[in-house]
Order: structure tokens, then C-alpha cells, then sequence
């Protein structure tokens, strides 16, 4: 543990020039006293690093001194799949491996290329999840993942979403095929352990309130692909949950509203489409509806800037709203 703390302090050096010894315990999660004595053990095995006293000092490595030792375990290797998505890979317990990982790459790179990545890091950066809105409470998830690697099956118990008059909770045992983060939220797709016919479902990772990992091992179904099996499940999804259609008149407000306050689905069907214009501005369209409640919900969003032509359902439900509306605010 310390040697590899020590590598970490020596290649943060290399990379970042003169740190702090609070810049150093912070980044390593350690205290000061602990980087004192580290920088005491990196002068004694012969590492030329320098301490500047005085309100712009730190240590600093001997310029021109880089360090070869930058051999990467097979963890950490694996963690570069998640470089980019340092949130995730916490998640999966993977944060430090991941930091030690790409501090390592860093090192290894000529000085141009190092100043190139690092001016990247400076100047772009991912956050997946989505706007205003919780992230998932995932206490299962390390253990899903690891299962994930390891092959193994597991016995979970699970809230189910919509029962239809079913049992709210199960109890199930899976083989775990992969993992999925969408929009902030962690997925598990798996299969049945022990049907050989049985097809790959999706798990809210959330919704598994236990978890073990039983010391059995399965084989992965030969050339799953969870790429395409993720992009045809969510296609299949959106086209299950849009097969209704309203002609709606637009103002052009709405239009201009449209990309950020309707789903991405809906949005995407204005934008795509070639719709007429009247003399006064508004746009005629059709677009896909999930319900008429969804649809209902969806649309007030736009006010008075949206009027529902058909189906006859959807304006009427519009209109009642309206109305009531209208009586709550004339009082």
C-alpha cells in the first residue's frame, strides 16, 4: 500500500511540477504527516525531490528528472475503460485504481503529449447523469459489477416497477451479462441461471434490495454483443411506447421551446419533419404520443402556445384542464 502511495506522490510531481503537502494529502486522501514522511522515504531511496519553504513553495522533483516506474496493474488497466467517467467509476469502487491508472499513463507519455492530455482534462468533462434529478442509491452495485467480471451467478431479490397485480418483490437468480449507466442511472443485464433458452432482461440496479454471489460460475452466451443488445432494447422500448399520434398547431414559440421542454422523441419528430406553415406563423405536425395522459402532460408544458386538433380525446382532455385552470385563477 504505502510503495504504491509513493509511486502515486512521485509520478503527481512528475506531471504537476511543484504541490503543496496539503495539495498532495488531499489528492491521496491521506494526512500531512503521512506525506512528510513519505517525501522523508522518496529522499532516502535516492528520488531527487526538494521542499520550498514560504507561501509559493511546495515540493518540486529535480528538473529534468522522470521516473520509468510506471508499470500498471491489471486493475488499473481495466479502470482505463472508465477514463472520462470518474463518477461511475466510483461508483463501481474504482475511483483510486482509476486516478493511480491515468497518472500512470501520464507519466508514460513524452512531455508534449503529457501537456496535451492535461490540457484536455483542463478544458472538457462528462456529466452523465441528467438535469435535476437524484442519483440512484446503489448499495448493490460494487457486487454486481464484480460478479459481471468474475462470471459468477448471483441470487437477488427485486422490487419489480409495474407488478399488475404480482408479487412487488422477487426473488431471482441471474447470470450477469453487463453493465449499463444511462443518464445516471446503473442497469444489469442478465439471463436466467440454468435456462439455456432464455433470453437477456434488464434490471434496474436500484431495485435490488439484496445481493449474493454464489460460488457458481457460468459461461457468457457466445456472441452477445451488450452494444447491440442495449441500442435494440431501447429501440424496442420507444417504439412500444409510441404507437398513438395527435396533429397538433404550434406557435412559433413553441417550436423554438420545443428542444427543451418535450421529450427527446417528440422534439426529434418536429425537428425532422417537413411541417406547413399557416399566415399567422403556427406549424401544423404530428407527432407520436404514449398516452393521452402523457400526451396531455407533455403538451400543457407549451401553455397557450400548443392546441391539439386531434385525436378528439386529447383536445378534449386539454380544454377541461384549461377550463379549470381558467376557474382557480378568475376568482
Amino acid at each position: 500500500m504505502r510503495a504504491s502511495r509513493l509511486l502515486s506522490v512521485l509520478l503527481l510531481l512528475q506531471s504537476r511540477g511543484r504541490l503543496t503537502a496539503r495539495e498532495l494529502a488531499d489528492e491521496l486522501e491521506v494526512s500531512i504527516r503521512t506525506i512528510y514522511r513519505d517525501m522523508d522515504a522518496l529522499s532516502a531511496s535516492g528520488v531527487p525531490v526538494y521542499a520550498d519553504r514560504g507561501p509559493e513553495g511546495g515540493y518540486s522533483l529535480l528538473e529534468g528528472y522522470r521516473t520509468h516506474l510506471t508499470g500498471m496493474t491489471a486493475d488499473e488497466a481495466d479502470a482505463l475503460a472508465l477514463s472520462g467517467m470518474p463518477d461511475a467509476a466510483a461508483e463501481l469502487g474504482l475511483g483510486r485504481v482509476l486516478a493511480a491508472a491515468q497518472l500512470k499513463v501520464q507519466a508514460a507519455l513524452p512531455g508534449e503529449l503529457s501537456d496535451r492530455a492535461g490540457r484536455i482534462a483542463e478544458r472538457f468533462h462528462l456529466d452523465a447523469p441528467g438535469w435535476f434529478r437524484e442519483a440512484d442509491h446503489v448499495p448493490t452495485l460494487t457486487g454486481v459489477a464484480d460478479a459481471v467480471w468474475n462470471q459468477r451467478v448471483v441470487r437477488v431479490r427485486y422490487r419489480r416497477w409495474a407488478t399488475g397485480g404480482r408479487e412487488p418483490e422477487v426473488e431471482r437468480e441471474l447470470e450477469p451479462l453487463g453493465l449499463v449507466l444511462k443518464a445516471g442511472t446503473w442497469y444489469l443485464v442478465a439471463v436466467s441461471s440454468g435456462d439455456s433458452d432464455a433470453e437477456p432482461r434488464t434490471y434496474r440496479i436500484a431495485r435490488i434490495l439484496d445481493l449474493e454471489t454464489l460460488d457458481v460460475r457460468f459461461d457468457r452466451p457466445e456472441g452477445f454483443d451488450l452494444w447491440k443488445y442495449w441500442h435494440q432494447r431501447t429501440q424496442e422500448l420507444t417504439d412500444a411506447l409510441y404507437q398513438a399520434e395527435a396533429t397538433v398547431r404550434l406557435s412559433p414559440r413553441a417550436m423554438e421551446l420545443a428542444p427543451a421542454v418535450l421529450r427527446p422523441h417528440t422534439a426529434r419528430a418536429l425537428a425532422e419533419g417537413s411541417w406547413p406553415t399557416d399566415a399567422d406563423g403556427w406549424t401544423r405536425a404530428v407527432i407520436p404520443i404514449e398516452s393521452l395522459a402523457h400526451a396531455r402532460s407533455e403538451l400543457l408544458t407549451l401553455g397557450a402556445d400548443v392546441e391539439v386538433l386531434a385525436p378528439v380525446a386529447l383536445r378534449e382532455q386539454m380544454a377541461g384542464v384549461a377550463a379549470a385552470l381558467a376557474g382557480l385563477y378568475s376568482g
